[in-house]
């Protein structure tokens, strides 16, 4: 399985879509980012002049060399290019999402290219033919590994391919994913396990068109009961079959069986090891545990953010 960092991926993301207006329109289109960028701003034909004129003498990108001049900021140029090539990024109200977000609000970072390349792979194996697909559950050992920030990251890239992607918050020991998008958690998954309300669990992101995000909800005290109650099985076969993808974070396997359980009622398992952190025997002991159950094993991913 791919890491999420590896020297061996180009770390310049989509460069040509950031280069001159005639590059910019072979890679997306017919219109140049020059355009978007230009309209955006309300730039003035001397000022577009100023800025093709450093673009030619410095060698730099078309928007590059308008936040060079002061003529448009970095948010500016993002928001171009989400409009250039249909491509949802986190601008102007919505940069008060988390700093993890940055699939959204550093977009053709490298980090967000390591996102695209695990998403690339688990679209070959977990997530290929028609639907519905099994849900992906993002388990790891130890607190710490950064399960919520790979489990939201990869959430928006899927949602970025078009197709309905939920969100499951299923940490019902240390949500975090409400608190990384800025929601509500009033209701959410405890809330429908336990039989209240579900209204408004739910909750669409504004930032990624197609992403849509089930907070944890109140903390219980009796989170495995609740996962392991056939309610959840019944949840997780209503959720894929109405939307296209489904991550799921889950708690450190530290703190008990509830990884495994919501593993296997998911279908999938996504482990994720931490740079000098996690041991090689708390891995070997979680990826045997999935052994004799129905989650299919999508491979080991090593974090190294």
């Amino acid at each position: 399985m791919a890491k999420l960092r590896d020297d061996d991926l180009n770390p310049e993301v989509l460069e040509t879509v950031q280069g001159t207006p005639e590059a910019a329109s072979q890679a997306g289109g017919e219109r140049p980012i020059g355009d978007f960028l230009t309209a955006l701003r309300d730039l003035k034909p001397e000022a577009v002049e100023r800025i093709l004129a450093y673009q030619r003498d410095k060698g730099v990108r078309f928007g590059e060399a308008a936040v060079a001049l002061g003529l448009a900021s970095r948010e500016d140029v993002l928001a171009a290019l989400s409009q250039q090539f249909d491509y949802p990024v986190a601008t102007g109200e919505t940069q008060r999402l988390g700093s993890e977000l940055v699939t959204l609000t550093d977009p053709f970072g490298a980090r967000a290219e390591h996102f695209r390349s695990l998403r690339s792979q688990l679209m070959m194996r977990v997530f290929a033919g028609a639907g519905p697909h099994p849900a992906l559950a993002l388990v790891s050992p130890d607190l710490g590994d950064g399960r919520s920030f790979c489990a939201a990251n990869l959430a928006v890239v899927l949602a970025q391919l078009g197709g309905r992607t939920l969100l499951v918050d299923a940490d019902l020991r240390g949500p975090r994913q409400h608190e990384l998008f800025k929601l509500e958690n009033r209701s959410g998954l405890s809330s429908i396990l336990s039989g209240r309300s579900d209204q408004g669990a739910i909750q669409p992101i504004a930032a990624a068109p197609s992403l849509f995000v089930l907070t944890a909800g109140t903390t219980p005290p009796n989170p495995l009961e609740l996962v392991e109650r056939a309610t959840f099985g019944l949840l997780m076969r209503e959720l894929t079959a109405k939307f296209d993808h489904v991550v799921i974070d889950t708690p450190a396997a530290v703190h008990g069986a509830d990884a495994s359980v919501i593993a296997a009622r998911a279908g999938a398992a996504l482990v994720l090891a931490r740079k000098n952190r996690s041991r090689f025997a708390r891995l070997q002991e979680l990826v045997a545990s999935f052994a004799g159950t129905p989650a299919k094993l999508a491979g080991v991913v090593y974090n190294e953010y």
